[in-house]
């Protein structure tokens, strides 16, 4: 019975121990936000707001989660079957091709892109 309990409490110290470092990671835009939006106050879509026109100037890990809501976004489904048809899914090249043709990307998707970088959770619903 006690080998069952110390079972239990072992495999949860792990699980919370993990927890613990995907929170201590927090979000890879982070150091953008510091930088590209310094003294902007949180809260009410300002962040968001603020990295909407710099997307392009993102660090390589933000650009990375940004890229991805860009990729596989519900508001950015159009965007990638106008910008990039044609480009096989899977090999990064609609990334690629996002990335390259941002000024044309519609201001819904970017709204995505820069709510997923100011480190909101999109539901699907509107921003």
């Amino acid at each position: 019975m006690a080998g069952i309990r110390f079972g239990f409490v072992m495999a949860a110290a792990l699980l919370l121990s993990g927890s613990v470092a995907v929170a201590q990671q927090g979000n890879p835009c982070d150091p953008d936000i510091k930088k590209l939006c310094a003294g902007i106050q949180p809260g009410a879509g300002r962040i968001a707001a603020c990295l909407k026109p710099q997307l392009a100037s993102l660090s390589e890990n933000c650009e990375a989660r940004v890229l991805g809501v860009g990729v596989n976004g519900k508001l950015c489904k159009g965007d990638v079957e106008k910008l990039c048809s044609g480009i096989k899914p899977g090999t990064g090249g609609i990334r690629n091709c996002i990335k390259a043709k941002m000024a044309d990307v519609s201001d819904a998707c970017k709204g995505a892109m820069s709510e997923a970088a100011a480190g909101r959770k999109l539901t699907g619903g509107p921003l």
